[in-house]
């Protein structure tokens, strides 16, 4: 219910405080004491929400002239309703803290079943006429909607209780009895200016928040229905790009906020229930009460130094005084692939392969005669009876099963709180049958809160904790790179191999030799059996616990002492098994292995703080004091592979069930974690003047053991200011406008994530650095190295940010608007420096740039009513644009490594000075020679030494008429210019309706499906059938030649797409049981029927147009290389309270 907003009503103590009154009421209900203080007195009763239960309550009272306020106190003390004066007005309405006892329940009055008829009519506190207002009877699903003139009539029973409620305004219950017409003036509601938003180290009025935020609520999350928080905000948060590591179970989604700031970890920094640097993704969405992002640097700059990419704050469910509330959030369901690839057939595949040789070698001769070299599979290929191998059909796994359940109790009382919390999920994959890659994650969370000593309404001393603890288990496929990927070798693999046997069997070495494939290349394989070998058998373990526990002592009213001890534990353990096999060629694995890795850790931090709120006469202060000391790193890892398992199977899959050790195969490291410490110092002060006028000051100071002496303390200031015009009087009557707020901030933040000591020349040892020395030559000496180029002047990146902007509400509140115009600068990004591969140590960490990143936010959100359907929509909208502005290293870029689209291709993407970080860097080409004559008459050069019709035709870019390397420029960048979140819901009666959709556009994406050069048998996509055969075919893709010929090894825009897409993350239809059946044992039986992720509109002509793939960099995306996608899905669920 809306109602919140009469809490922060201004109120006229004049009336109220120059009553006084005397009553002496024994066993007398509620509704008669306010009656009787109605006829001693000028002050009238009016009722929010469902008040209408406690009005039987009997109450004994017996006053002497005391004011109105004591007397309400005390008529209310055991039941679950407040109040507020307004002037000689007094609103009862039920507090949201709290839930009825079943001990403190009255018997509600029977009802009798003679109706009669009521009439009335609705206006707003300024006379105006309310239209297609809800009037409902309560108990029943009798009612009516106010007509155009804000009249209503209705039959209920007699001694009825109606139920008025109408966007925008504050909801009402009214008794009946006694009266046939009623008056009813509704007071506008602003509950969404007055909701606590959580802010570092506190909670604030969302209307006094003067930096760039945004805030998801548990009630979005669960609407969503993902397994994944970071998900379930996609279409919720401006300016947080939220993309999929992958599809595949059990990975996460990359974020960054407001653009890439840096080349190093781009990942903002996650506080989970006041622990820094906790995994989101160990946590069920049902657990979540909020997520609020800090996206500007005075907003984050309270945690100083790891806030340079912004900072994300979660916080768990905790309880809520009244009765144990139990609810129950399950649903089941299938999931498939939205898009397959076409890869050529059989047939296909062998006209393109010929043509490809002759070509190639310019030789007709050169084309083989598939009909001799393999007779069997020929003619089952030409006479229709086999088509070929598809191998992304092989692996895929239709209706793969999802599943996800959970649990949460809540309840309490006065002096405790507690929230327990239980869930259950598990997914498989959609691609990589027969592994059937898949997740399991096990989740408990407890939280509560106790107060130990409590005086004069003040919780003196108070503890609590908080618990979360998560098991995940999964297997799966390789999705990395060009090379361990098997999804790439699915869209490569010849489909002239089959997969099985007549025996059902997989097709190997001695089938392929039976076949003549052998004979035709070693290269050719079986390549689904050996992603069965190779990863058919291994599973991950992951265990994580984060916990915090807290002491606040208030010995005065609003100054707290809060101290916090958070404590972070995780550990791993990974196995995997290879049993021998022998494919053909080189796929081959002898002996068989076991892989058994683990490690463990935990850290630790200690938070001090002091908060004092206090007011002088309108002036508004609210300061905070604190320290923090955090220790990072304490535990270890090994990893070891050995060979010979003297038992077959996964079961037996340990390191002791191996024989001895292989040279060549044997592999043991281990070490410690990186270890750091982190040393603050803090302080805010928030003032406001009548909450028109806002003002934030921030400073943080940081030490961190990652920098010599003197650079170790980094220091980041921030100040924010807003101004609330509808407080002044020239806005304060605005009949459309009822809240516009000024915003204004400016901040720094800082970043400290390298690898500890990189200030200091650590020395390494390796036995093959070994020697000899001394009288005995025979004895080896141990060996010691350099492992780093120290660079003692290695300093903190700083993030500088600029942000303007303004929320306005507009119709009470009814439709929300907010912008955001900022400027975000990275300064002095740290970057490990490339070295020379003979040089032997690891480069050194320098401060080698800048970046820019620069845009807007916009968020429209409307919620309204037409009689008995409600209805709302939201649209936000994010531009961003991002150039490096500086580099420090003598090359003047950074690039990526050789080989990523194919072996032997050059780097395909930069960091360079006026570009955005990690475009893609090549050849742009101006279609295709169509013939001769066009060859001839060609004056801008040609990259091919002899170049022919068919060929590319390849960009002159700098102007002297040749086509060099010189030539390579910009040719897509992967980073979106608009990023778009949209969303309609519907409500009618019980039954719930909503769409979900995300969107980006204005970028590219760089997909390769083929290693042109590594394999000439390779498959091809059926894109090649619009290849170049002669004049006029083909204006885009050139003619077939050699694998590694120059039109398909040089990286061109030939590779780029655009990757613009729209997608419908989420459709729902629900409908709670309640509604239909209201005396049923819950207090909701919603059940539903969502589709998740169902179309996706693009031109794109990858499997899926979210492409994550980042060359193993943390700051480039958009590389498809064969991208696991993700899944449509089909769910059915239930949600339960009671």
């Amino acid at each position: 219910m809306l109602f919140f907003s009469i809490l922060y009503l201004q109120a006229s103590t004049g009336y109220a405080q120059e009553t006084e009154l005397t009553l002496d009421l024994k066993s007398t209900t509620i509704q008669k004491v306010f009656k009787e203080i109605e006829k001693k007195s000028d002050f009238r009763f009016l009722f929010a929400g469902n008040t209408a239960e406690m009005m039987d309550k009997k109450v004994d009272l017996s006053v002497d002239a005391e004011k109105i306020d004591e007397i309400l106190d005390r008529v209310l003390a055991e039941t679950v309703l407040t109040y507020r004066i307004l002037d000689n007005q007094i609103v009862v309405y039920r507090d949201a803290s709290k839930h009825i006892a079943p001990a403190e329940a009255s018997a509600a009055s029977e009802t009798q079943q003679q109706k009669r008829e009521i009439r009335g009519r609705i206006t707003t506190a300024d006379g105006e006429t309310v239209i297609g207002a809800n009037i409902i009877e309560l108990g029943t699903t009798n009612g009516t909607i106010t007509d155009s003139n804000g009249n209503f009539v209705l039959e209920v029973a007699e001694g009825a209780v109606i139920h008025i409620s109408y966007i925008g305004f504050l909801e009402q219950d009214i008794t009946t009895s006694g009266r046939n017409f009623f008056e009813v003036v509704l007071l506008e509601d602003t509950q969404a200016l007055e909701d606590l938003v959580v802010v570092g180290y506190g909670v604030q009025k969302k209307k006094l928040v003067t930096g760039a935020n945004v805030s998801v609520g548990a009630e979005t999350l669960q609407s969503q229905h993902s397994i994944n928080a970071l998900e379930a905000m996609q279409a919720y948060a401006p300016g947080v790009n939220i993309t999929q590591a992958s599809g595949m179970p059990g990975e996460g989604f990359q974020v960054n906020i407001r653009g890439l700031g840096t080349i190093g970890n781009s990942a903002p920094l996650y506080v989970i229930d006041g622990v820094a640097g906790g995994d989101i993704n160990t946590l069920n969405p049902s657990d979540i009460e909020s997520i609020d992002v800090l996206k500007d640097a005075a907003s984050a700059a309270i945690y100083g130094a790891r806030a340079a990419n912004g900072v994300i704050l979660v916080t768990t469910k905790t309880g809520r005084k009244g009765r144990i509330e139990v609810a129950y959030d399950g649903y089941y369901g299938v999931q498939n692939v939205s898009k397959m690839p076409d890869l050529l057939n059989a047939k296909q595949y062998m006209e393109i392969y010929n043509e490809e040789r002759v070509i190639g070698q310019n030789n007709p001769d050169a084309a083989i005669d598939f009909s001799a070299r393999i007779p069997g599979l020929y003619q089952q290929i030409m006479s229709g009876q086999w088509e070929g191998t598809d191998w992304m059909e092989e692996i895929r796994n239709e209706n793969a099963p999802i599943q996800n359940h959970a649990i949460n109790l809540s309840g309490g009382s006065d002096q405790s709180l507690f929230s327990l919390g239980f869930s259950y999920t598990s997914q498989e994959g959609i691609l990589g049958k027969p592994v059937e890659p898949h997740s399991d994650r096990y989740t408990v969370r407890l939280n509560s809160d106790h107060v130990i000593y409590k005086k004069n309404g003040i919780d003196v001393i108070k503890v609590g904790e908080t618990f979360n603890y998560s098991f995940r288990q999964r297997s799966g496929i390789a999705i990395a790179g060009m090379y361990y990927n098997d999804i790439r070798n699915m869209l490569t693999g010849s489909p002239i191999v089959p997969a099985y046997n007549e025996q059902g069997e997989f097709y190997a070495r001695d089938d392929v030799r039976a076949s003549g494939i052998e004979g035709l290349s070693s290269r050719l394989y079986n390549p689904l059996a050996q992603m069965a070998l190779n990863r058919g058998m291994n599973e991950t373990q992951n265990y994580n616990i984060n916990s915090n526990a807290y002491l606040e002592i208030q010995p005065i009213k609003d100054l707290v002492f809060r101290s916090s001890f958070g404590y972070r534990m995780f550990a791993d353990a990974y196995r995997s098994y290879q049993p021998d096999y022998d494919l053909a060629g080189d796929a081959t694995l002898s002996p068989g292995r076991i892989a058994q890795s683990g490690g463990s850790g935990y850290t630790w931090t200690l938070d001090n703080t002091i908060n004092y709120k206090f007011k002088m006469d309108d002036h508004n202060f609210d300061l905070l004091l604190g320290q923090s000391v955090e220790k990072i790193g304490y535990g270890m890892n090994m990893n070891v592979t050995n060979a010979y398992p003297t038992f077959v199977g996964f079961e037996h899959a340990y390191l002791s069930n191996t024989d001895g050790l292989t040279s060549g195969v044997t592999s043991i490291a281990g070490g410690p974690h990186k270890q750091e410490a982190l040393a603050s110092f803090f302080g805010r002060i928030n003032y406001d003047y009548h909450e028109k006028y806002l003002l934030t000051l921030v400073m943080r100071a940081d030490g961190s053991s990652n920098f010599a002496k003197g650079n170790r303390w980094g220091y980041f200031p921030s100040i924010s200011a807003g101004w609330v015009l509808t407080e002044e009087e020239f806005l304060a009557d605005n009949e459309v406008m009822n809240f516009l707020k000024l915003r204004a901030s400016w901040g720094q933040n800082g970043n400290h994530d390298i690898d500890p000591f990189q200030y200091m020349s650590l020395i390494a040892f390796n036995p093959e650095n070994n020697y000899r020395f001394g009288g005995d030559r025979n004895k080896m000496q141990l060996g010691g190295y350099p492992s780093i180029l120290p660079n003692p002047d290695v300093a903190w990146e700083t993030s500088e940010q600029l942000n303007l902007g303004f929320d306005a509400y507009f119709f009470n509140s009814r439709l929300q608007t907010s912008f955001d115009y900022y400027t975000k600068t990275t300064r002095e990004w740290l970057l490990r420096q490339p070295v020379a591969d003979v040089q032997g140590p690891q480069g050194a960490f320098v401060n080698a740039g800048d970046i820019e990143n620069k845009g807007f936010e916009l968020g429209l959100k409307w919620n309204d009513n037409i009689g008995a359907l409600t209805y709302g929509a939201h649209f936000n909208l994010t531009r961003n644009e991002n150039k490096v502005t500086r580099m420090g290293d003598n090359s003047g870029f950074v690039e990526s490594n050789y080989h990523i689209i194919s072996q032997g291709t050059d780097p395909v993407w930069r960091v360079e000075v006026d570009y955005p970080v990690g475009y893609f860097y090549g050849y742009k080409t101006e279609g295709v020679f169509q013939n001769t004559q066009q060859i001839s008459s060609w004056s801008k050069g040609f990259l091919q030494s002899d170049p022919q019709p068919g060929d590319l035709i390849f960009s002159d870019t700098n102007g002297d008429n040749q086509v060099t390397p010189d030539d390579k420029t910009l040719i897509g960048n992967p980073h979106p210019k608009f990023r778009t979140g949209f969303g309609i819901n519907l409500g009618y009666k019980g039954f719930d309706f909503a769409i979900t959709g995300k969107g980006s556009f204005g970028h590219q994406i760089l997909k390769s499906y083929r290693s042109h050069a590594d394999n000439e048998f390779h498959n091809y996509t059926t894109e090649i059938l619009g290849r170049w055969t002669g004049e006029g075919t083909s204006n885009k893709l050139p003619r077939m030649t050699a694998g590694n010929g120059v039109n398909r090894m040089n990286v061109s825009d030939l590779y780029i797409e655009d990757g613009d897409f729209v997608r419908i993350q989420d459709i729902t239809l629900g409908y709670d049981f309640k509604n239909l059946f209201p005396n049923m044992p819950f207090g909701q039986a919603r059940f539903y029927v969502t589709g998740r992720n169902l179309w996706t509109f693009t031109g794109y002509s990858g499997m899926d147009p979210e492409v994550g793939y980042g060359d193993a960099q943390p700051f480039v995306s958009g590389i498809d290389l064969g991208f696991y996608p993700a899944p449509s899905s089909i769910l059915v669920g239930v949600n339960l309270k009671f």
